[in-house]
């Protein structure tokens, strides 16, 4: 007897359904899987055979035969194995447990990995999965009770959330019921959502921070350059505190991808099952490139994606292998990354702000007002020589931190919180969604070069200060622009409908730095 259940599969950071045929016939016992199922899959006989027998049923003694359709696209993960739990027990000449029982047979879905006791463990890629089966028109999903907090954001379907195999077998005979996911809404977790840093503590660094103000009001990425201890890591840290909340759209994007990739239960939203803070991910420096753009065998997503409508923060920046800073360039510029492979091409979105902090030169001290720097031209070229030009070129604000003195250390002036800065920041995006409306960006630093030219026009004065910029430090059209959008950035941030001389000169102090830190 043959029986068809529905189960979802993972493409990127989307679900199409995978349906999981199951032939149960007369002959010498065997389990076949077909299906382009990948090592994962395919051991998932031995899960669900003694899962089966250990939850109280009989493996059927036959032929076992299930193929996951479409057969072309390769599977991957314990997804299927409690679709097929369930399909072999249906096509065991149980018609009680059949799910046209219980609903149209096309509209509910399994999905779940089975322990040997019968015990259906969480899986990754529960949210992205019950969005696309919303959209797909399924009634009904079925998934591990372990991923409730994901699937309680999810609206227009109803989900049920199963412990062990027996609980879905009662819920299809109609002998139990079983536990639906409670519906949850961003606003009743967003305000519990409390960062362990803020600008308060951090002494000293005006320019500093005002870059970071800046940084956050239009998107710009941003370089910190000064000598160890100075401050960099902290205030990189406190970027996220002073960005505008992630809306409902921006969550459920974030919040996708991490799901996928298996870091949503293993972050600050663990218990939450949404990502509600803007995302801070901060790989060493020994990262590879794989681990940055994403790729490996499965195609997973990386840093970059991981940072996905939040902050993606690298440390030391010339201590990372030229070829992992080169990759970033094409994403910098696109928002997304492409990660190609022999059986696959997945695009993952990577729209992220990034800041980076570095040292002048190897002792760390060129450029220093208190300390004295030891490091020959040579030895300084050298560690330079991994930052190029282009990539120089996509980060919009260059800015020097000096070390900070006692004075300032032991200061009990009281230093602006995060929440200050923030209301500025959220008044020049709402400035910004605004002039975005009909785009779709919601920010500055994603203006294409015809909104350059539509939102940044200049006056004769702001032309000319530009233009002199350009010649004496030898600027690349890159450049030019984006100095244009940083210069638009700080006339929202005060408030101002055109870009004055003023905006345009402090747009132009921040890439001073481009030829003195680039080999």
């Amino acid at each position: 007897m043959i029986q068809k259940i529905k189960s979802f599969g993972l493409d990127g950071i989307d679900g199409y359904v995978v349906d999981v045929e199951v032939d149960v016939g007369r002959s010498l016992p065997s389990f076949t899987l077909v299906g382009l199922p990948d090592a994962s899959v395919k051991e998932s006989r031995e899960r669900v055979h003694s899962a089966i027998k250990n939850s109280g049923y009989r493996f059927p003694v036959g032929k076992v035969v299930i193929n996951l359709a479409p057969a072309d696209m390769r599977k991957e993960g314990s997804l299927y194995d409690l679709a097929m739990a369930v399909g072999i027990l249906a096509a065991s000449n149980d018609e009680d447990l059949s799910p046209a029982r219980v609903c149209n047979a096309d509209k509910i879905a399994f999905v779940g990995e089975l322990g040997l006791d019968g015990k259906v463990r969480r899986v990754n890629g529960v949210l992205p999965i019950l969005l696309s089966a919303v959209q797909l028109g399924f009634q009904k999903v079925v998934v591990p009770y372990e991923n409730a907090a994901e699937a309680s954001f999810v609206e227009g379907i109803d989900v049920y959330l199963a412990k062990t195999l027996a609980d879905v077998v009662d819920y299809l005979r109609g002998t139990c019921a079983m536990i639906m996911a409670e519906a949850k809404t961003l606003d009743q977790i967003r305000a519990d959502a409390t960062y362990s840093e803020n600008l308060k503590y951090v002494k000293g660094q005006y320019i500093a921070k005002r870059a970071l103000e800046i940084a956050a009001a239009g998107g710009h990425n941003l370089l910190l350059i000064g000598p160890p201890g100075s401050g960099k890591t902290m205030l990189a840290k406190c970027l996220p505190t002073i960005m505008p909340d992630l809306t409902v759209a921006e969550s459920f994007e974030a919040t996708k991808i991490h799901s996928i990739a298996g870091t949503l239960y293993s972050s600050d939203d663990k218990d939450i099952g949404l990502v509600v803070k803007r995302p801070f991910r901060a790989p060493h420096h020994t990262a590879s490139m794989i681990a940055l753009v994403g790729g490996g065998s499965r195609s997973r997503p990386g840093e970059i994606s991981l940072a996905h409508n939040g902050v993606l923060f690298l440390d030391e920046l010339p201590e990372y292998p030229r070829s992992s800073l080169e990759v970033l360039r094409q994403p910098l510029e696109d928002n997304r990354i492409t990660v190609a492979r022999a059986h696959v091409t997945i695009e993952y979105p990577a729209s992220f702000t990034l800041i980076a902090s570095m040292n002048p030169c190897p002792c760390g001290n060129f450029g220093s007002r208190t300390q004295k720097c030891v490091c020959t031209p040579t030895a300084r070229s050298r560690y330079l020589r991994k930052l190029s030009g282009p990539l120089m070129d996509r980060i919009d604000l260059h800015i020097e931190a000096d070390s900070v003195t006692y004075s300032d250390l032991s200061s009990v002036t009281n230093e602006e919180p995060s929440s200050t800065v923030k209301t500025r920041v959220e008044a020049a995006r709402a400035l910004q969604r605004t002039r975005f409306t009909s785009a779709n960006i919601h920010c500055n630093a994603k203006m294409t070069q015809s909104m350059v030219k539509k939102f940044c026009v200049l006056d004769t004065k702001s032309e000319a200060i530009l233009r002199n910029a350009f010649e004496k430090l030898q600027l690349s059209a890159r450049a030019y622009s984006r100095i244009l959008k940083v210069a638009r950035t700080i006339a929202d941030l005060e408030g101002s409908a055109d870009i004055l001389p003023e905006h345009v000169t402090e747009a132009v102090g921040y890439r001073s730095l481009d030829r003195k830190y680039s080999v």
